[in-house]
């Protein structure tokens, strides 16, 4: 998909958003140690990214805007950040999969590729982990029961509630993400074209 300059400008825009975000947003999270910090900047991430996706609605703008996120997440200050720049393209990737299978966008669509999205925070420790970090799969595992005790206040021995209740808690702060980025977005567009109006007249 070959983009004009102008929406090229806008994916650019929007990528450097959530780039920020993640500057900004994802150390503060870090610093202060916030339970699931990781799925509220999948959240904020893709929210940004589907808001681009409906001033650039062509396939392959999702991950352009992850992308440029993906370069900018090179400047954070402390701390590895080869674990984030896979988060952030791997989110991208997968909104752009939900997105383009739907074709059309509907809010609906959006809800599923935020969805889908934020949830890849969840499961992309089982991957990087043994292969970046040297970590097995049965420490990952421990890890995600910890954080059921910790937060949920879940029994480590109840691991298929742990694991029902983390799934149900990303999938639907995703969804909410996409609701609102189906809101936002439309909103933005009515006033910027009105903004233009204004001005040519």
């Amino acid at each position: 998909m070959k983009f004009k300059t102008r929406e090229l400008v806008t994916l650019a825009v929007f990528g450097a958003l959530w780039g920020l975000d993640e500057i900004s947003v994802g150390a503060l999270l870090k610093s202060l140690n916030v339970p699931f910090s990781g799925m509220f900047l999948a959240a904020i991430g893709l929210l940004i990214l589907m808001i681009g996706r409906i001033f650039v609605p062509h396939k392959g703008s999702s991950v352009f805007i992850g992308a440029i996120a993906t370069i900018l997440k090179l400047f954070s200050l402390g701390g590895p950040v080869i674990g984030p720049m896979i988060g952030i393209m791997g989110e991208a990737i997968i909104a752009e999969i939900v997105l383009s299978i739907a074709q059309k966008p509907s809010r609906l669509s959006f809800i599923l590729a935020g969805a889908a999205g934020v949830f890849w925070p969840l499961i992309q420790p089982f991957i990087t982990g043994p292969l970046l970090f040297g970590l097995s799969l049965f420490s990952v595992w421990l890890d995600l029961l910890d954080i059921g005790n910790r937060f949920l206040g879940l029994d480590t021995s109840a691991a298929l509630w742990i694991v029902l209740a983390l799934i149900a808690i990303y999938w639907i702060v995703g969804g909410i993400a996409g609701w609102l980025a189906w809101d936002i977005g439309h909103i933005l567009q009515v006033r910027l074209r009105r903004d233009t109006i204004d001005v040519t007249l």
